[in-house]
């Protein structure tokens, strides 16, 4: 499995935090250094996997999952 270093740590981070919001936390996780969590404060957003099977085509997927019931009601139709 890939290791993530703190240098990408800190360049998703940024990335993310220009993209989408500059209140995005990116951590390491406790049980794994393969992997990254994404917060939003105090909320979970995801997971950050790294992809290196290619050494020339590094990636990061961005994983997050959306609960159904935490989506807004719209109005009826």
């Amino acid at each position: 499995m890939p290791t993530v270093r703190d240098d990408e740590i800190r360049r998703l981070e940024a990335y993310l935090q220009t993209k989408l919001n500059p209140n995005l936390d990116v951590r390491k996780r406790s049980q794994t250094d393969d992997s990254l969590e994404v917060y939003k404060g105090d909320e979970f957003l995801g997971i950050i996997f790294k992809d290196d099977e290619d050494p020339k085509d590094i990636s990061y997927n961005f994983d997050m999952a959306i609960l159904e019931i935490d989506l807004p009601k719209m109005g009826e139709a």
